[in-house]
This record gives structure tokens, C-alpha cells and sequence, in this order.
């Protein structure tokens, strides 16, 4: 596959509220199972200590979800990543009535009023649809009081930040809430410690990742720790599956192993996975169900192979799954 997978989702199948508004706990959510050439499983995410083995390895993302959009009287401003220089990349939304559409208008050197007597300067273009800008304040306090979570059409009422938060957040740094890891609990936690299955953590921020664009990433804050770099190559050395929760670290593990091997590694990374470039240090992925087209997908095929993926989403539009951030999970075994 050279191009993401294209497929119609339909409007039903996009979550558009957490579980437990429907009446589930957060890893009461159903899970598809990919695994190699067998046909899709279905499960819940309660299944998945069974599902692994003692000695595997789940390293998460432990970055913090910001309340990151901040509402002006017709627009929306969200705040997607800091850059070095202090400086930050912001999309610009028109706000509807039930929540934002893009937004086209803009113009360098335009300054933009925003609550609490602050005032936003749009420098130059990042991409088609990002502003390089700069605050005239620290951005993280200001979001604290004056940001609320981003959201899209789909969810179709404000939910508080906590439901945005996965159980590993400590790290404060994202536009939107690493969510392949929501559906962990303190107790499925536990059950797989006690299964023997590790848990190591790394920290990517990531930016805004709107729908309405089919675009790559763009380069984005990771870290991955010494103590975790050696439990991930540990585990490969043992012929452990090393399962990353969510295609952030997917991304952050990979540029890690960028040398070869993965090694402590901090920065900012622009390394997007396709099946050209493979992997090299997972075995496994846990993720939700991706956009038609995104270059999720790409990274999906080049765990799971063209064939396999195809299936599994197939099974998955069949099935009822839901998508997005409040939906169903996806896992992915290497064989």
C-alpha cells in the first residue's frame, strides 16, 4: 500500500461521547484483534491481559491533555505545538454552532484579541493550515484559565478536561489527548502487571490532528528515557513483543531506534513510519480507528501488512465499531 487505506465512515459510526456517558467503563470498550494473516477478533479491552504474555512489554505516552482551544466571539484559536523559539503553532477555527470548521482568513503580522486581555500575533504560514504566532503571555498558564479541550462536529457537547485525560498523563504538552491509552484503568493496570506484562513510559506532545485535512505529521516534542529505551531493547533481546499505546509512540520509539537500536533520545521528531520506512521497534500497536486516507494508516500497514488491515477495517465498518478519540480500540500483533 503506497497510499492510506480510503473507505466511507459513516456519520453513526464516530463516537460522540465517552463511554461512560454509554453507560461503559473507560476499557469496557470494544477491541478489534489484527493478528497477522488470521481473521479480525473481536473482544473488549478487558480481554487484553489474557491477550498478551508474561515479558511482553506496553510502553505508553504520559503526556497531558491541555485545554488547548481558546473561544473568541467567532473564532477559535487552538493551540497545537510550542516551538524552540518560544513561539507556537495555532489553527485558526470559525465557530458554528455546534463546534468549528476551518478557517481560511488570516494574515501576517495580524494581531488577534483573545479573553483575558491577551493578545495573539500571527507571524507567517506553517503549513496550509497552521500559523506560526506568538503570545503575549506563558501559553500554558493562560490555557489553564482560559482553554477548554479541543473538540470537533462530532462530539456534540463540551466534556471537562479530565475526560481528556489518559491514566498515564503527568507530562502536560498536548493539543489533543493521546488516545489509543484512554481505555487503560488503574485495574486493567494491575491485571497486567500481575500477568507479568511491563509498562514503560515515553513523552510525545501531540499537535492538533483536525479531520477535515489528509496531511503528515509535522515535527512534534518526544522523549524517550534511558530506563525505558533499555526495557524496550530487553525485551526485543528476549523475543518479547514490545506493544506501543498509540501511533505517538509508535513515532517517538522509532525515531529513537533511528541508529539501530533504540537509545535514550530526546528532541523533536519529523519521522513519520510508512511501510517503506518499516519498524524496527515494535512488535505491536494498540490504537483507536483512524480517518480514511491519514497517514495513521500508513503506519498501520507497515505493522499489519496491506491484507490484514484491509480486513480488519472492513470487519470493524461491518462490525459497528466507533472511531475517534471516545471510540473502540484496535489491536495489532506482528506474527
Amino acid at each position: 500500500m503506497t497510499t492510506a487505506l480510503d473507505f466511507a465512515l459513516p456519520d453513526a459510526l464516530s463516537a460522540s461521547e465517552p463511554p461512560e456517558a454509554r453507560g461503559l467503563t473507560r476499557d469496557g470498550v470494544r477491541m478489534l484483534v489484527t493478528a497477522g494473516d488470521r481473521e479480525p477478533e473481536h473482544h473488549r479491552f478487558t480481554d487484553l491481559p489474557r491477550l498478551l504474555e508474561p515479558g511482553d512489554l506496553i510502553v505508553v505516552n504520559n503526556s497531558a491533555t491541555l485545554p488547548a482551544a481558546v473561544r473568541l466571539d467567532r473564532l477559535a484559536v487552538h493551540f497545537s505545538t510550542a516551538r524552540p523559539d518560544g513561539t507556537w503553532l495555532v489553527e485558526l477555527r470559525r465557530r458554528t454552532a455546534t463546534a468549528t470548521e476551518p478557517y481560511g482568513g488570516g494574515a501576517p503580522g495580524e494581531w488577534l484579541p483573545l479573553p483575558g486581555r491577551a493578545t495573539l500575533r500571527l507571524i507567517d504560514r506553517e503549513t496550509p493550515r497552521l500559523w506560526r504566532a506568538a503570545l503575549d503571555r506563558e501559553v500554558e498558564p493562560y490555557l489553564r484559565e482560559h482553554g477548554v479541550p479541543i473538540r470537533y462536529g462530532y462530539v456534540t457537547r463540551d466534556w471537562p478536561l479530565e475526560a481528556y485525560q489518559t491514566v498515564f498523563a503527568t507530562v502536560p504538552g498536548s493539543a489533543e489527548m493521546p488516545s489509543a491509552a484512554r481505555p487503560f484503568t488503574p485495574e486493567l493496570v494491575t491485571a497486567l502487571v500481575a500477568r507479568g506484562v511491563g509498562i514503560a513510559p515515553i513523552t510525545l506532545h501531540t499537535g492538533v490532528a483536525s479531520p477535515e485535512k489528509d496531511e503528515p505529521p509535522y515535527a512534534e516534542r518526544y522523549e524517550v528515557p534511558e530506563a525505558t529505551a533499555r526495557q524496550v531493547s530487553l525485551a526485543l533481546a528476549n523475543g518479547s513483543r514490545v506493544i506501543a499505546a498509540g501511533t505517538t509512540v509508535v513515532r517517538a520509539l522509532e525515531t529513537a531506534a533511528a541508529g539501530g537500536r533504540v537509545t535514550a533520545s530526546a528532541g523533536w521528531t519529523e519521522h513519520v513510519v510508512t511501510p517503506v520506512t518499516g519498524v524496527r521497534a515494535v512488535t505491536g500497536l494498540i490504537t483507536g480507528l483512524h480517518e480514511p486516507r491519514s497517514s495513521h494508516l500508513l503506519m498501520l500497514t507497515a505493522l499489519a501488512g496491506e491484507r490484514a488491515l484491509r480486513a480488519a477495517y472492513e470487519a470493524a465498518l461491518r462490525e459497528g465499531y466507533l472511531w475517534h478519540e471516545f471510540g473502540d480500540a484496535h489491536l495489532i500483533l506482528k506474527m
